[in-house]
């Protein structure tokens, strides 16, 4: 199938691009000794999972439940990095430690706890991170005093083990040429940790961290033994506006078809927020919401749900109605997620696709038949 014959919006990966995403940062991890535990949140794909697993990664990072449970067809080694909370979400992990080596990462008592009782309740063990606040200040204990605390809180709950300690640098976001005042922040925040779960005796040899913004610069942070990156498989606008990447290595675009050009000076394509979401560019200069794969110049200056205005300001390009466009989204994580499938290309040739399996939450559906009418009304 020719990439003209799919209905648009829909979502295109450039495999040969994607592969050598894939290529370049486990060649990378080898170089250095990290073990590569990607996180899927960017695909959801257990087929793409399976291409990172191959290429040496030591297992695999989720943000859900439900990604965790989709990603143990193909994967026996799971990290969530999200708090358990909940009876819910934590009887759905310490079911999935049953058949999976489980590590959560958490920071506070009310999730271990959670975690705790579940997997006593069904006779499984989780082995737990302790997650620390490294800058961002959205999870992570900021006190390394009160990480000790916590750890051997959970080292004292049945089922539960300490495996070691986890951050995210979602902080680090500027300029990769300007990182290194907080690349060195980490190492001596690394080794402050590790130091103190040394002295209390807890396990400090595993430390997981990373993210595709930092990801070539993580082994320049002293300790950390595991990374987690999950945009550089496919790449983004805002992860090419840092210079983390290029735009040429950029493997997802939005195919989208102009629908009109009535006002002058913009095009309309049939890809608006439910297609690229709505997330704007963090901290570079660029503005809009993505784009244009073949003219940078172009970009989605405007959405509504089912529009994006294209402001043609900067570009020689004017097109007709009817016309394909890619554009390269801001966030691709978010694109992803807003799709059902997706398809591989090879020179404007569609290969291969596959489903975004692991979208959504995998909760079922309460219906009562009773309640529909003859009419099907509820």
């Amino acid at each position: 199938m020719d990439t003209a014959d799919l209905e648009t919006p829909a979502l295109l990966v450039d495999l040969d691009r994607m592969q050598r995403n894939l290529d370049r940062a486990a060649d990378y991890a080898r170089r250095h000794g990290l073990a590569l535990r990607p996180h899927i949140k960017t695909h959801k794909s257990p087929l793409l999972a399976r291409e990172q697993l191959d290429r040496g990664a030591a297992g695999l990072t989720c943000a859900t439940t439900y990604e965790a449970e989709v990603m143990s067809e193909v994967c026996d080694d799971l990290l969530v990095m999200y708090p358990p909370v909940g009876a819910q979400r934590a009887r759905r992990m310490a079911e999935l430690a049953q058949r999976v080596r489980l590590t959560v990462a958490l920071d506070s008592d009310v999730a271990a706890t959670d975690l705790s009782r579940a997997a006593s309740d069904v006779g499984s063990n989780v082995r737990v991170y302790i997650e620390l606040d490294a800058g961002m200040h959205r999870v992570g204990v900021p006190s390394l005093a009160d990480a000790v605390a916590l750890a051997r809180r959970v080292a004292a709950m049945p089922r539960l083990e300490v495996a070691g300690i986890a951050f995210y640098p979602g902080h680090v976001r500027a300029p990769v040429s300007e990182h290194a005042a907080q690349i060195a922040q980490l190492t001596d925040f690394v080794a402050a940790a590790r130091d103190a779960f040394r002295r209390a005796g807890l396990p400090s040899e595993t430390v997981s961290a990373g993210s595709t913004p930092t990801l070539w610069e993580t082994h320049q942070i002293d300790g950390v033994t595991e990374m987690r990156p999950g945009t550089y498989i496919f790449n983004d606008r805002t992860t090419a506006d840092i210079g983390a990447c290029t735009l040429d290595e950029c493997a997802l675009t939005v195919l989208a078809t102009v629908v009109s050009v009535a006002v002058p000076g913009q095009a309309v394509i049939d890809a608006g927020a439910k297609a690229l979401g709505r997330e704007p560019m963090r901290g570079g200069s660029a503005e809009g919401f993505g784009c244009l794969w073949s003219d940078a110049a172009v970009t989605v200056k405007s959405m509504s749900e089912e529009h994006g205005i294209l402001d043609l300001s900067r570009s020689a390009w004017r097109p007709s109605v009817g016309d394909r466009v890619r554009v390269i989204p801001n966030h691709v994580c978010i694109v992803v997620h807003l799709a059902d499938v997706v398809y591989g290309t090879r020179d404007d040739v569609v290969v291969t696709s596959w489903p975004v399996a692991a979208r959504g939450r995998g909760l079922p559906v309460l219906a009562d038949p009773s309640a529909v009418s003859a009419s099907g009304h509820i």
